[in-house]
C-alpha cells in the first residue's frame, strides 16, 4: 500500500509540469489574435499589378506597378502622387528617410523622385537594379546591378563603382557600420561607405547574412548551421577552418530569412517555424509556428521569399501568404492570412500592414497600436551612426600647410576624380583636406574651388560646416559658394541651412546681389529635394526675395525657383 501511494505521488508530480504547460498554452492561444477576418483600414485601386513589397517611409507607402508607374499613398489612404517612368521598371523601390524614392527602369536608368513625386535626377547604369538601393548614413546610395555596385550621393553624383563578377547569392543589405553586406557563391562580402572591400570564405552555402552590432556579423547556412564571423580592423578571417568564428546550434530546418538584435538571432525556416537563437548562450531559446506552417503541412507552397523584422515590439514574419508576430519570449501574438497578395506585404513602424493584391488593389490593415520608438529629425528617423565627414583632422594623412603649387595640384587631382566618379577610398582624406582649405588664410580662388567640390562630394554631414561658413564669413563670394554647395548636396536633414537662409533673408542688411541669388537657388534646390518639410520656410524665403526691394537678378532667380515648386 505504501509503495502504491509513493508511486501515485510521483505520477501526480510528474503530471504537474505537463498540466501547467497545457494551461499556459491555452492561455497563450486565448491571448493570440487571429486577424483573418480583419477588415482593411483602407483600400485603393492601383490600376496595375504590384511588382514587389511596398516601400514605407515618411508617413506614406510607395508601390511599383507593372505598367511603369510608381504610386504613393498616405497612411490614411489618400492618393498622394502618381509618376510614370516612361517604360517598364524593375521590381525594387527604396525610400530614403527623407522620403526620396529610388528605382530603375528595365533599361538600366536609375531615377530619383522627391517625396512629392517629382523627378530629381536620373542616371544610366550598366543594367537594371537587381536588388533594392540601400541608403547610407549621410544619404549616399549603394546601387546594385547584375554586374556592379555603384555609390552615388543623394543628389546623383557618382563616388565609386565596384565590379561584381557573379550574380548575388544573397542580395545586398545594410550592416551596422554604415556599409553593405552580400554573398556571392560561398563567400560573404562587405563594402564600406568608401568602397573598401572585405571578404569571408565560408565553409558552405549561405542562406542568410545577419548583421548583429558594429563589427559583428553572423551567417546562417543552408544546412541549418549558424556561425558568427568575427573580424578585426584589418581583415576578415576565413570561416572555412573555424578560425576566429563562433559556432552556434544547428537549426532543425533550412533558414529562409534571419534578423539580429543584440545577442539574439531570429530565423524563419522552410517548415514555417520561427526560432530565436542566443549567441551568448549558444542555444535555441524557442521555436514556434508561423502562419506559413499550416500551409506547408497542407502540402501547399508557402513561398520561399520571406521578410523578417526584429525590433523592440517583437519578431514579425512576412510573406505573400500572410504575416505573424511573435513576442520576444516566443509567444505568437497575432497572425493573418493573405488570400490574393501579389508580393510580400510591408509592415510599417506605425503598425500598418500594406499588401498589394492580384486584384490590383492596395490594402492597408491597422494591426498594431505599438510604434517603434525612434529619434526623429526634420525628415524622419535619424541614421544609426555617422561617418565623421563633417569635420577635418580625423582622416588627415597630408601635410598642412602646403605650398600654393601643391594645393593647386591637390585640388585639380580631387576635381578630376570627382568628375570621373572615382573618389572611392580617398574620400575621407580628400574631404578632410577640402574642409581645412575652405576656411583660414587661403587664397580666395582656392577656397571657392574646395567649397564647390564639397558640394559635389555631397555628404550631408558637411552641411553644418557649410552653414557656419555662410553665416560667419564676410566675403560675399565665399557666402555664395557655401550656399550653392548646400544646394548641390540637396539634403538639409535638420533644417539648419534653410533656417540660416531665412535668417539672412529677413535680417541681413547688406543686400549683396550675388549672395541673395545664391540663397534663392539653394533654397529652391532644397525644397525640390525634400518636398513638404522645407516648403513652408523655403517658399517664405523665395517670396521675400521676389519683392521689389531686391536686386532684379535675385527677383528673377527667386521667381524661377518658386515656379519650379508649383
Amino acid at each position: 500500500m505504501r509503495a502504491f501511494l509513493i508511486k501515485l505521488i510521483i505520477i501526480l508530480f510528474a503530471a504537474v509540469p505537463v498540466f501547467s504547460q497545457s494551461v499556459l498554452n491555452e492561455q497563450d492561444a486565448a491571448r493570440e489574435r487571429n486577424l483573418n477576418e480583419l477588415e482593411p483600414f483602407w483600400r485603393q485601386a492601383l490600376g496595375g499589378a504590384v511588382l514587389s513589397i511596398p516601400s514605407v517611409q515618411a508617413q506614406s507607402a510607395v508601390v511599383a506597378l507593372d505598367g511603369g508607374n510608381i504610386k504613393a499613398y498616405s497612411t490614411a489612404g489618400n492618393s498622394l502622387w502618381n509618376y510614370f517612368a516612361g517604360g517598364r521598371i524593375s521590381p525594387h523601390v527604396t525610400r530614403s528617410r527623407e522620403g526620396t524614392s529610388y528605382f530603375s527602369r528595365t533599361n538600366g536608368v536609375l531615377i530619383a523622385l522627391n517625396r512629392a513625386g517629382r523627378e530629381l535626377w536620373r542616371r544610366s547604369l550598366d543594367g537594371p537594379l537587381t536588388a533594392k538601393v540601400i541608403t547610407g548614413w549621410d544619404g549616399r546610395l549603394f546601387v546594385p546591378t547584375n554586374g556592379r555596385i555603384y555609390c552615388y550621393t543623394a543628389s546623383g553624383n557618382r563616388l565609386w563603382t565596384k565590379i561584381v563578377d557573379s550574380p548575388f547569392t544573397l542580395a545586398p543589405k545594410p550592416d551596422k557600420d554604415g556599409g553593405i553586406l552580400f554573398a556571392i557563391n560561398n563567400a560573404v562580402y562587405s563594402l564600406d561607405q568608401f568602397g573598401n572591400q572585405k571578404v569571408w570564405t565560408l565553409s558552405g552555402a549561405p542562406a542568410a547574412i545577419i548583421p548583429l552590432t558594429q563589427h559583428r556579423i553572423a551567417v546562417a547556412y543552408t544546412d541549418g548551421s549558424i556561425e558568427e564571423l568575427n573580424q578585426t580592423a584589418e581583415f576578415y578571417m576565413s570561416a572555412a577552418g573555424n578560425v576566429h568564428s563562433s559556432l552556434l546550434p544547428r537549426l532543425p530546418a533550412r533558414p529562409l530569412a534571419a534578423a539580429g538584435m543584440g545577442n539574439n538571432i531570429a530565423v524563419t525556416m522552410n517548415d514555417g517555424r520561427t526560432a530565436l537563437v542566443s549567441i551568448e548562450e549558444k542555444r535555441i531559446l524557442w521555436t514556434n509556428n508561423s502562419h506559413m506552417t499550416e500551409i506547408i503541412r497542407a502540402g501547399r507552397s508557402a513561398g520561399l521569399e520571406v521578410e523578417i523584422i526584429y525590433d523592440e515590439r517583437g519578431i514579425f514574419v512576412l510573406n505573400a501568404n500572410g504575416a505573424t508576430c511573435f513576442s520576444h519570449d516566443g509567444r505568437r501574438i497575432w497572425y493573418t492570412m493573405l488570400q490574393n497578395a501579389a508580393a510580400i506585404p510591408a509592415f510599417g513602424n506605425d503598425g500598418i500592414l500594406y499588401s498589394g493584391g492580384r486584384d490590383w488593389i492596395l490594402y492597408a490593415y491597422k494591426i498594431e497600436e505599438r510604434i517603434v520608438p525612434e529619434r526623429y529629425s526634420l525628415y524622419g528617423p535619424l541614421p544609426e551612426g555617422s561617418y565623421g565627414m563633417g569635420r577635418p583632422g580625423i582622416f588627415d594623412t597630408f601635410r598642412i600647410p602646403l605650398t600654393e603649387t601643391e594645393t593647386r595640384a591637390k585640388i585639380n587631382q580631387i576635381s578630376l576624380a570627382i568628375n570621373n566618379g572615382a573618389v572611392g577610398i580617398n574620400e575621407p582624406e580628400w574631404t578632410s583636406f577640402l574642409l581645412t582649405i575652405s576656411t583660414g588664410q587661403q587664397p580666395l580662388q582656392f577656397r571657392l574651388s574646395v567649397i564647390n567640390l564639397l558640394g559635389k562630394i555631397g555628404s550631408q554631414e558637411t552641411i553644418p560646416w557649410l552653414v557656419n561658413i555662410f553665416m560667419n564669413d564676410n566675403e560675399p563670394a565665399i557666402k555664395s559658394a557655401a550656399a550653392n554647395a548646400i544646394g548641390s548636396i540637396g539634403v538639409d536633414p535638420h533644417g539648419d541651412a534653410i533656417q540660416a537662409f531665412l535668417y539672412f533673408t529677413v535680417r541681413n542688411s547688406t543686400r549683396d546681389e550675388q549672395v541673395l541669388s545664391a540663397v534663392a537657388s539653394a533654397t529652391g534646390a532644397l525644397c525640390r529635394f525634400s518636398g513638404p518639410p522645407l516648403s513652408e520656410p523655403g517658399v517664405r524665403i523665395l517670396t521675400l526675395l521676389t519683392s521689389s526691394a531686391q536686386p532684379s537678378s535675385t527677383r528673377r532667380q527667386a521667381a524661377r525657383e518658386l515656379e519650379s515648386l508649383r
